[in-house]
Order: structure tokens, then sequence, then C-alpha cells
């Protein structure tokens, strides 16, 4: 699975999978292949939707629509938003400082795309 560790808010210094905001006219998988690139350089073929998980906050609260998918072409770089990037597996990723929801969605693509 490929994580970032986010350089800045909303959850700055935690791992995470690649994602930001949808732009106007922009479907939920489109804009995650996007981000995935902008954040990290790589470009991914997501076919599968994981689920839907709520983020809520004091301050913040939306939605994230998890995909899974398969890697094209690119090398992982860090980014302005992504402070490390890295490659991981369901176990390695348990041992980092994961966002709410990480490794629920993460556990769920290993088992859907291992078949």
């Amino acid at each position: 699975m490929l994580l970032i560790e986010r350089g800045q808010p909303p959850g700055q210094g935690f791992w995470a999978v690649p994602g930001g905001k949808c732009k106007a006219g922009e479907t939920e998988i489109a804009a995650a292949a996007r981000e995935v690139l902008e954040e990290t350089g790589v470009v991914a073929r997501l076919e599968h939707p994981l689920g839907i998980f709520p983020v809520r906050r004091e301050t913040y609260a939306f939605d994230i629509h998890c995909f899974a998918g398969h890697w094209v072409s690119g090398e992982p770089r860090v980014t302005a938003e992504a402070k490390s990037v890295r490659w991981v597996t369901v176990e390695e990723a348990k041992a980092l400082n994961l966002a709410p929801n990480v490794l629920d969605a993460i556990s769920l693509a290993a088992k859907l795309l291992h078949h």
C-alpha cells in the first residue's frame, strides 16, 4: 500500500492514504487518482470503491471516499503535502502513526486486491 506522512493540516504528522478535495465536475475516483499523482508522483489505476470513511473533529468534518487499485507508473516522491512517502504492507503500517480509518481501509484493500 502507498502511504504518505501528511506534511500539512489536517492530519499533519499522521500517515494516510493520498487524498484531497474533489474539483468541480470531478468524480470521487478521478479526484483520488489525481491526488495520488499530485501527492506522490505515482500514476494509479483505481478501480475498487472501499467505502466512505467519515472524519469528524471539533473544527472540521469531511468524508473520505476511498478506492483501491494498482500502480501503473512513477516512483514515489516527497511533495509539499507528503513529508514522507512509503510502500508498506498492512503489518508494516500498524507500526506507523496512522490517521483514523487508514488501517481499516488498507486492510480491506489488501483483501480485495490479493484474491
